[in-house]
């Protein structure tokens, strides 16, 4: 798939799938905004319920939406008969996650039929400006389904 070309509807409704398989995302109330290939951005509102003790979104949800935004890029470039998993994610946290939402927009930095390197940076939106709050780097390794 060429860097400018759409993913296919039956990549986009692989992911999808997958995504609202995660237990994990519907508890964050977390959304695929865009799919393209070897990129996709997720968000989740920032609620009461994900705060930390310092009142800004716990580094576990900046986390969570970063390595599932990285994941499903790279699954975006996988055949139809693979899935991934990530094998290591680094984080670093670049500032507090604030504002009504973070949005994680992850990326295929090095595609490969044994590893992916992944990336994903993190912002908090609020009143229609982004700080980024997180850069996250990792590998996720392609599994055959079959």
């Amino acid at each position: 798939m060429g860097k400018n070309a759409t993913p296919s509807p039956s990549v986009k409704a692989r992911i999808t799938h997958s995504f609202q398989s995660q237990s994990l995302m519907t508890t964050l109330d977390a959304r695929i905004d865009d799919i393209g290939p070897g990129s996709v951005t997720i968000s989740a509102p920032v609620t009461r319920h994900v705060l930390q003790q310092h009142g800004v979104a716990h580094a576990g949800m900046t986390f969570a939406i970063g390595d599932s935004a990285a994941g499903y890029s790279a699954l975006s470039l996988m055949p139809d008969d693979h899935e991934v998993m990530t094998t290591e994610m680094k984080i670093h946290l670049l500032a507090p996650a604030q504002g009504e939402r973070l949005v994680a927009r992850g990326r295929v930095i090095k595609p490969g039929r044994r590893l992916m390197i992944v990336q994903a940076d993190v912002f908090g939106q609020r009143d229609g400006e982004e700080v980024h709050v997180a850069l996250l780097t990792g590998t996720m390794i392609p599994l055959p389904t079959k």
